[in-house]
C-alpha cells in the first residue's frame, strides 16, 4: 500500500475554502444577469465549506421524468380458434402486451413547452407521461425523433415551466466539472458529478453520428435523457449511453453535445424531420495492408471504394481509391470520422476534402447535398399495410450491418397500427427472409402471402410482430 500524506485540520480547512470559492465563482460568474437568492453557505470552523447546491436549486426544476408505453399486439393461431377459446373460456378482444420505459428529460424551452431526451426513451411509444420536479404529470406529444443521433423532442401543455439556458458545447475542456442529473432506475431524482473526461468520442456501437462527450460523471439506467450540466447551471449535453460490462456504473458515460442537440431539435420542431449532407461515396478503413497496397507511409483514412453518379463527390472529382484525410479541416481517420463529418455537416455546406491520391496530397472542393429519401407507400404493396409508409434504414445502420426498411409515418387506427406497428420501427425481415433493403421488402411483399410476419427492432429490443 502506498503511504498517502495526512492533510492537517488547517489544510483540510483552506482546501474546503478554496474548492467553495471556485464553485462559487463558477456559479456566480456563470448567472448571466440572473439574481440567485440562495440560502448562505454552510460554515464550519469557520471555513465556507464548498456546495453544489445554489447551482443545483435552479437545474433541478428543469429536469423531469419519462415514462412510456407501447401497446403491442399479441397473436396467437391458438387465440384466434374460437372453438379453443370457448374451450378454455377465453374471451373474445384483441390481446395485447405493454412494454414500458422509463427515462428522463430536460426543459430546454418553457414558453413552448419543449423537452430535450432521448430517441431510445421515447422509441415507438404510444403513450408518453412527463412528470415535473414538482410532481405535476402531464401528456406529451412527440415533435420529432432521430435515431440517428438518439434525440427526441417532446411538447407539454403545463405553465410556470423552468428551462435551463444552453452553453456552447464547443467551449468544453478536459477537466471542467459537470453534473448529470436524471432518475437512475426509477429511484427518483438523482444528482451525480465528475468532469469531462474526453471530448469528440466515436467508434461506439449502436449509435449513428457520434461527436460524444465522455464523463465519469456517474450515469446509470434512467439517466437516459437528462441533462448534463457546467457549474453555471447551464446544458453541456444530454446524457445517452454508457459503457459497462456489468449494466451499472463504471465511470464512462457518454452524453450528446448541447450543441448538435439544439440544431437537431430546431430541424425536428420546424421540418419534423432532420436533414444531413452527403458527399456520395462509399468508403472503408484504410488498414496497413492497403496502405502497402496503394503505396501510402500512413495507414489512418477513409479509402474510397465508390463514388455515387451525379453526387457532390463525382463533381469535385474523387475517384476509387483515393484516401481521404480530412474534410473541413477534420481530421478523417476511419469510414465511421468520415460519416460521422458527412451527417453532422448541413446539406448545402462547402467542405474542402483533402485527399491522398498516388502519394501526393490534394484538396478537392464539394458542396454537400442533402440525403435523397425515397418513400414507399404500404398500400401498393398489401392492404394489411394501408396507411404505412417506409423508407430505406439510414446510413448509419447499415455502417452497424442491419438492411431492410423504417416505418416513417404510420395511420392511428390503420390495420398495421392495431397489430402494433409504430413509427420509428425497423423491419429487417419478412417472414423470416432477411431483407437487403426496400427492393427485397417490395419483392417478397409483391407475393401477397397468406400471412405476414415482420422481425422488427425497436430500441434495443427485436421482436416478431403479425399482420392480419
Amino acid at each position: 500500500m502506498p503511504n498517502f500524506p495526512q492533510l492537517s485540520r488547517p489544510a483540510l480547512i483552506s482546501l474546503c475554502l478554496g474548492l467553495g470559492a471556485l464553485f462559487g465563482a463558477a456559479w456566480s460568474a456563470g448567472g448571466g444577469g440572473r439574481a440567485v437568492a440562495a440560502a448562505p453557505p454552510p460554515i464550519v470552523d469557520g471555513a465556507v465549506l464548498p456546495s453544489l447546491a445554489p447551482m443545483l436549486e435552479h437545474v433541478t426544476p428543469a429536469v423531469v421524468n419519462i415514462a412510456s408505453k407501447t401497446h403491442v399486439a399479441v397473436r396467437n393461431p391458438y387465440f384466434e380458434d374460437p372453438m379453443f377459446r370457448r374451450f378454455f373460456g377465453i374471451p373474445d378482444g384483441p390481446r395485447e402486451r405493454v412494454q414500458q420505459s422509463l427515462g428522463s428529460g430536460v426543459i430546454v424551452d418553457a414558453g413552448k413547452g419543449y423537452v430535450l431526451t432521448n430517441n431510445h426513451v421515447v422509441a415507438g411509444a404510444d403513450d408518453i407521461t412527463v412528470t415535473l420536479a414538482d410532481g405535476r404529470s402531464v401528456k406529451a406529444k412527440v415533435l420529432g425523433t432521430d435515431p440517428d443521433t438518439d434525440l427526441a423532442v417532446l411538447q407539454i401543455p403545463a405553465e410556470d415551466l423552468v428551462a435551463l439556458p444552453v452553453a456552447d458545447s464547443a467551449k468544453l475542456r478536459v477537466g471542467d466539472f459537470v453534473a448529470a442529473v436524471g432518475e437512475p432506475f426509477g429511484l427518483g431524482q438523482t444528482v451525480t458529478h465528475g468532469m469531462i473526461s474526453a471530448l469528440g468520442r466515436s467508434g461506439l456501437r449502436g449509435s449513428g453520428y457520434q461527436n460524444f462527450i465522455q464523463t465519469d460523471a456517474p450515469i446509470n439506467p434512467g439517466n437516459s435523457g437528462g441533462p448534463l450540466v457546467n457549474l453555471r447551471g447551464e446544458l453541456v449535453g444530454i446524457n445517452s449511453m454508457i459503457y459497462s460490462p456489468s449494466g451499472g456504473n463504471v465511470g464512462i458515460g457518454f452524453a450528446i453535445p448541447s450543441n448538435l442537440a439544439v440544431e437537431v431539435m430546431r430541424q425536428l420542431v420546424t421540418t419534423g424531420s432532420v436533414k444531413r449532407g452527403v458527399l456520395g461515396v462509399e468508403a472503408q478503413d484504410l488498414t496497413p495492408e492497403l496502405s502497402r497496397m496503394l503505396g501510402l507511409k500512413e495507414s489512418r483514412g477513409a479509402v474510397v471504394t465508390r463514388v455515387r453518379v451525379n453526387s457532390p463527390a463525382a463533381s469535385a472529382g474523387l475517384r476509387a481509391g483515393d484516401v481521404i484525410v480530412s474534410l473541413d479541416g477534420k481530421t478523417v481517420a476511419s469510414a465511421q470520422d468520415l460519416h460521422n463529418a458527412e451527417g453532422l455537416t448541413a446539406p448545402g455546406a462547402s467542405v474542402a476534402v483533402g485527399v491522398r491520391r498516388e502519394g501526393s496530397l490534394i484538396t478537392l472542393n464539394a458542396a454537400l447535398r442533402a440525403a435523397e429519401v425515397t418513400v414507399i407507400k404500404g398500400a401498393s404493396l398489401d392492404a394489411r399495410m394501408a396507411g404505412v409508409d417506409f423508407t430505406e434504414v439510414s446510413d448509419s445502420l447499415r455502417q452497424q450491418g442491419i438492411g431492410g426498411v423504417v416505418v416513417s409515418a404510420i395511420s392511428q387506427g390503420s390495420r398495421a397500427w392495431q397489430s402494433g406497428l409504430r413509427k420509428g420501427d425497423v423491419i429487417v425481415a419478412f417472414n423470416r427472409r432477411d431483407l437487403a433493403g426496400s427492393s427485397d421488402f417490395q419483392r417478397l411483399s409483391s407475393m401477397r402471402p397468406r400471412q405476414i410476419m415482420l422481425t422488427l427492432l425497436r430500441g434495443d429490443e427485436a421482436f416478431y410482430l403479425l399482420l392480419q
